[in-house]
């Protein structure tokens, strides 16, 4: 029968200095056996930063590394795509889809499918979708209360 080790509670003084301790330290590095490409680090530092670095097994690690490797390849085919048009002069010069759609669908569907797998999607990294309403009705309301003679904090451009 496998044991897990008890959860500590995330709103401990403890807890606190553990998660300090962690923002301290960066996004985590891949495991030794994961090769990364250089485009691929911001998508890497992105994903390992959504979660609580204590949070990360090796084997979430190596997944984390397949889907920063898929959204940097969304990334350069998309411009790739931008630039060539959405359609391509085929071998006699009728338009065609250009393949690279296909492999734009493929590559968003497998770093939809990761983000889930590794719970760094908008639900588990923002929460509810009703809740995210909630606060952004709180920010229209905040916008549109704005008094001048309340002193408040503004954003200096």
């Amino acid at each position: 029968m496998k044991v897990t080790p008890k959860r500590r509670r995330s709103d401990s003084a403890a807890a606190a200095v553990k998660a300090a301790q962690a923002a301290s330290m960066g996004p985590l590095a891949p495991p030794p056996h994961v090769t990364l490409r250089p485009g691929d680090k911001p998508f890497w530092d992105a994903i390992v930063t959504a979660r609580a670095r204590d949070t990360w097994t090796v084997s979430d690690l190596a997944i984390a590394a397949n889907l920063a490797r898929s959204q940097a390849d969304i990334e350069r085919l998309q411009a790739e795509v931008d630039i060539e048009g959405f359609t391509i002069p085929s071998g006699n010069g009728v338009p065609i889809v250009n393949p690279k759609h296909k492999l734009l669908e493929t590559l968003s569907r497998r770093a939809v499918s990761l983000a889930r797998m590794l719970h760094v999607h908008a639900q588990a990294t923002v929460g509810r979708s009703e809740d995210a309403s909630k606060g952004l009705q709180l920010e229209k309301a905040a916008k549109v209360d704005d008094d001048d003679l309340i002193p408040t904090i503004r954003l200096v451009k």
